[in-house]
């Protein structure tokens, strides 16, 4: 049976083998198979075979990569659904929903269509709804980066598959599974030894129940991600032989069956393990091949976290200027990703006004709504634009000095370490001099923009005045920071300068201090400072630290 078929078929008879080709992991034949089944129930009026139609069509869809796509059909279904008063579907349809938004970047969204499923599945009493709500809100801030909450999330809903689907239940083991390899590293990372290898045992455990149920179904894209999953697992608990075996089995898995996806993060694990061996070379290339499969399909956060990787893989081996390259390729696709995000959210307003004749009263509630916000933004910008004056320095945008003296305390009250950086420009005066201030303007906002590509997120970097600057590292005792400097001290030095003047070379020199709590600072300030005269003493270019 195909598509071309539709025309002559019941739609139970065109949703059933639609579903019976999700089941069997043939996404793009049940794409088709959905859209005709969806076609066939709007020609004679069947709202509720409709709506069934459109959430198996978004469900495939967002698993062939076409998200856009799938969030209209659950949306479109949404629609129905509230017009047949059917709260048990639409609750199922929002649930669904979340997982587009998620993969286009849009978690508020995300999180608040789960939070209307959430309202609903408590008023109903539904258990297995709200299982779905807690499993996708998991999922929601896993892909935030909040490992926390999503762990919460996920343990709620392990707590409630029991006496489920296999389907459900895969789910729900896989997801957890694959939020340990990022909470057991984080774990770790803290130094909750302890704690890390208890979410590290059950996890283990877990994913070999999800392959188990994966292998049952006969379902090639949950097999290829849980061997992935369980891989990683395996890699975090030390036997790296077995863990690359398994990756391999889902990379080929992936191949077969065209999820160019799972190929790319499966190359991408590869590569880890291969780090994890010391083998940076074949990490390397391997980390290049699985960045042009993520390009290939179209993946901009999985090829943004591997430029990012490659970077740490380039800095480990001393090769700083490829370093620095693949860390400008990651905040380059940051930019193309936020901008991608905000035309999607147009592009998803644009299909919100085509629901106008179904929904008119509503969308013109949301409009007024949407006008307000617009007025408070533009009152809230004004007030955004005087503070900035008030704060940033105007040549290069970053804090200036009075920003520092409100923020760097703060910084330091939050607690973890924090060592103060200060950097000079060497011989700033001679490029005034040679090459003339507006060359001195744009080299300023060139290290500038050196210091913001390579700053943590919870990092300080101000310019103080003049040639000077302050990075404040949050999170680094002394030798950490010393080793970040470094590769800022080298990403200076590498920069092509000649491109802004023929004969251009610019350097910096660095001072280091580790501030020892909020008492301490001025002296730590002090300390930094006189390891910058150290550093420009013994010859320039390099960093000095306590």
């Amino acid at each position: 049976m195909n598509a071309a078929d539709s025309d002559t078929l019941p739609v139970h008879v065109l949703l059933q083998r639609a579903e019976e080709l999700r089941l069997a992991g043939d996404y793009r034949a049940g794409c088709e198979m959905a859209r005709a089944a969806a076609d066939r129930a709007a020609s004679i009026g069947d709202g509720t075979g409709e709506a069934a139609a459109l959430r198996c069509l978004g469900t495939q869809l967002m698993r062939v990569g076409r998200q856009e796509e799938a969030i209209a059909a659950c949306r479109k279904a949404a629609v129905i659904l509230e017009g047949l008063g059917d709260r048990v579907g639409l609750c199922e349809v929002l649930t669904l929903q979340a997982m587009p938004l998620i993969e286009l970047g849009v978690h508020d969204e995300a999180l608040g269509v789960l939070a209307t499923a959430r309202d609903i599945a408590q008023d109903l009493g539904n258990r297995e709804l709200l299982y779905w709500v807690h499993n996708r809100t998991g999922v929601v801030r896993g892909s935030m980066g909040d490992r926390e909450l999503s762990t919460e999330s996920l343990m709620l809903a392990l707590d409630m598959a029991e006496g489920m689907n296999a389907e459900a239940r895969f789910c729900i083991l896989n997801n957890v599974s694959d939020n340990a390899v990022y909470e057991v590293t984080r774990l770790r990372g803290r130094g909750e030894t302890e704690a890390a290898e208890r979410v590290l045992t059950g996890a283990l455990g877990y994913v070999a129940d999800a392959l188990r149920l994966a292998r049952e179904a006969r379902h090639p894209f949950r097999e290829a991600i849980s061997l992935d999953n369980y891989g990683m697992l395996l890699a975090l608990a030390g036997d790296l032989d077995t863990a690359a075996r398994l990756i391999e089995e889902a990379r080929l898995i992936a191949v077969r069956a065209g999820y160019r996806t799972l190929e790319s993060a499966a190359l991408q694990h590869q590569a880890r393990v291969r780090l994890m061996r010391g083998e940076h070379t074949e990490a390397i290339a391997g980390l290049r091949l699985a960045l042009d499969r993520a390009h290939e399909a179209g993946e901009k956060p999985m090829a943004m976290e591997i430029s990012r990787e490659l970077s740490e893989a380039h800095e480990r081996i001393g090769d700083f200027v490829a370093a620095l390259a693949f860390y400008r390729d990651f905040h380059d696709l940051e930019r193309e990703l936020h901008n991608q995000v905000a035309a999607a959210r147009a592009r998803m307003a644009a299909h919100h006004f085509e629901l106008d004749n179904v929904r008119l009263e509503a969308e013109n509630a949301r409009l007024e709504a949407e006008l307000h916000r617009a007025r408070s933004a533009e009152l809230a910008a004004d007030n955004v634009v005087w503070q900035r004056q008030a704060t940033e320095d105007a040549l290069t945008g970053l804090p200036n000095r009075r920003s520092v003296d409100d923020r760097l305390p703060k910084l330091v009250a939050a607690g973890g370490r924090v060592t103060v950086a200060v950097a000079d420009v060497d011989f700033f005066k001679r490029v005034n001099d040679r090459y003339g201030h507006l060359v001195g303007d744009e080299v300023l906002r060139r290290i500038a923009g050196i210091f913001l590509d390579q700053a943590g997120e919870t990092d300080l970097v101000a310019r103080f005045g003049g040639e000077e600057f302050l990075i404040a590292l949050h999170g680094c005792g002394i030798e950490d920071a010393r080793a970040r400097c470094e590769l800022l001290r080298a990403g200076v030095a590498a920069y092509p300068w000649d491109s802004i003047e023929p004969g251009l070379t610019v350097t910096i020199s660095v001072g280091l201090a580790e501030v020892a709590g909020p008492a301490s600072l001025t002296e730590a300030m002090s300390r930094a400072d006189q390891r910058l005269y150290d550093a420009k003493r013994s010859g320039r270019n390099r960093v000095h630290a306590d």
